[in-house]
């Protein structure tokens, strides 16, 4: 049973930056596709960035040039830099597997003040 673990959220002005966190548990990571989604207040999950076992990555428009999604596979965990960060992406952030999703992490909340 994977469990996902996120920390690293906070309040920022905008302009700020935080770094996200995310630990995976089990032996399988390394293996792993793995994205940050987030979710803000009346609106459907979306997928942010993504990182492919071989380090590729891939990024929505919306924050491409502004975040960076980089894992550690000694560490099992996969981080997301939050750079130049807006009010818009204020939202709980979550890591998972994308297409085929392990059971959702707690998330860790994102505020972005004006």
């Amino acid at each position: 049973q994977v469990q996902l673990v996120e920390s690293g959220g906070g309040l920022v002005q905008s302009g700020g930056s935080l770094r996200l966190s995310c630990v995976v548990s089990g032996n399988i990571f390394s293996s792993l596709a793995m994205g940050w989604y987030r979710q803000a207040p009346g609106k459907l999950r979306e997928l942010v960035a993504r990182i492919s076992p071989d380090g590729t990555t891939a990024y929505i428009a919306s924050v491409k040039d502004r975040f960076t999604i980089s894992r550690n596979n000694a560490k099992n965990t996969v981080y997301l830099q939050m750079n130049s960060l807006k009010p818009e992406d204020t939202a709980v952030y979550y890591c998972n597997r994308p297409n085929i999703p392990f059971t959702w992490g707690q998330g860790t909340q994102v505020t972005v003040s004006s």
